[in-house]
């Protein structure tokens, strides 16, 4: 049984867990960060919900679907299948990645013409951040990032269901 500090204080948390979250993805192929980082933390902010409200809370209370309640049941649909497809396109993002350097090949500065490698085109005023250097290797961490949180969650919701 959880308490209202608990609940109140994830209420509170999370959404900064979640911002936090995407600055570390957005600077990551800059600086250390990126989409391993920001997804295992936008797991363990949703760990934290998982915690607070419990594991039905997402699919009932957020998502307004029939629950799987506990066991089998909640492992066979809903939100687990959900995270699996999740890692599934985050799969196909990452391994697929090399392929963005060379469809993106007219807007990229310093493109030579490699599979896999990273070109990147600068974005001016861009609210909080100002200038933005987009690479194309936001696409790879991008993939990185549904995998691992896909990964994370699928794992948290089968053995919490236990």
């Amino acid at each position: 049984m959880t308490t209202i500090i608990l609940r109140t204080v994830t209420r509170l948390t999370v959404p900064i867990v979640i911002v936090v979250s995407i600055a570390l993805f957005l600077q990551g192929h800059n600086a250390p960060g990126g989409g391993f980082i920001a997804g295992v933390l936008t797991a363990a902010g949703l760990a934290l919900i998982y915690i607070a409200y419990g594991l039905d809370f997402l699919e009932e209370d957020v998502l307004g679907r029939e629950g799987g309640g506990r066991g089998e049941a909640h492992i066979s649909h809903g939100v687990v299948d959900d995270y699996r497809r999740l890692f599934a396109v985050g799969l196909a993002l990452a391994a697929g990645s090399g392929i963005t350097s060379i469809l993106l090949a007219p807007l990229l500065y310093d493109y030579t013409g490699n599979f896999m490698e990273q070109g990147f085109v600068i974005l001016h005023h861009v609210p909080l951040y100002g200038e933005v250097e987009l690479a194309s290797a936001v696409v790879f961490d991008l993939g990185v990032y549904f995998v691992v949180v896909g990964a994370l969650l699928t794992v948290l919701s089968v053995v919490g269901a236990e």
